[in-house]
């Protein structure tokens, strides 16, 4: 009997509109032709967002797009990476906020894994983490929490999310974060977020 892991993220019923979606770099769903010139497949996800949204990109509006987007893949995906990428935007010129998606094989026992994966007892939390359970059709009962984390050298907190998921079917834990010091910012894309941890499902090859 193989010991690979098998399960993989399905993104098929993701809303694009609101992100850039970034494949991993290797894992079982990897590699992907994008990571070939990174540079241009963002100019081309550039072109998109000012299409889609009705705007003039203007002289250098497609560069300018592309270049921020290929920094934020190389900075969040660096190689070895297997988790996928999503990058929140509305407006294309918005300082993209990046979220990430993983998956792996089922730690048990079920509540203390999720309570884990979501940091749910982080000690650097400035207060204790807002811990909720969370459904999704596809992944099943989760959890997902929320936390304010003080940064070493920074009078800044970090607003962390989290999600995360045990999906017995499949032995498989998945877990959705992101992290991000404007505050307003996280709070903005909230109604995306929890519209893109509902949406993920897994896939078997």
């Amino acid at each position: 009997m193989s010991g690979f892991f098998w399960p993989i993220i399905d993104i098929e019923y993701v809303d694009s509109y609101p992100w850039v979606i970034v494949p991993p770099r290797s894992g079982p769903s990897a590699p992907f032709e994008e990571w070939d010139d990174i540079e241009s497949w963002c100019l081309e996800r550039a072109v998109d967002l000012w299409a889609d949204r009705e705007l003039d990109p203007g002289p250098a509006g497609v560069e300018f797009v592309g270049g921020t987007l290929a920094r934020f893949a190389d900075a969040f995906c660096p190689p070895g990476s297997d988790h996928w990428l999503f990058l929140h935007l509305d407006h294309p010129t918005d300082v993209p906020l990046p979220v990430c998606a993983a998956i792996g094989p089922a730690e048990e026992p079920r509540y203390p894994t999720l309570r884990a994966l979501t940091e749910a007892d982080d000690p650097n939390a400035v207060e204790p983490p807002v811990v909720k359970s969370f459904h999704s059709d596809y992944l099943g009962e989760g959890m997902t929490t929320f936390r304010y984390v003080s940064q070493e050298g920074s009078p800044h907190v970090l607003a962390c999310v989290r999600y995360a998921w045990q999906v017995t079917e499949h032995a498989a834990d998945v877990v959705v974060w992101t992290a991000t010091e404007d505050v307003a910012r996280i709070m903005h894309a909230a109604a995306d977020l929890e519209g893109l941890a509902r949406s993920l499902a897994i896939y078997i090859p």
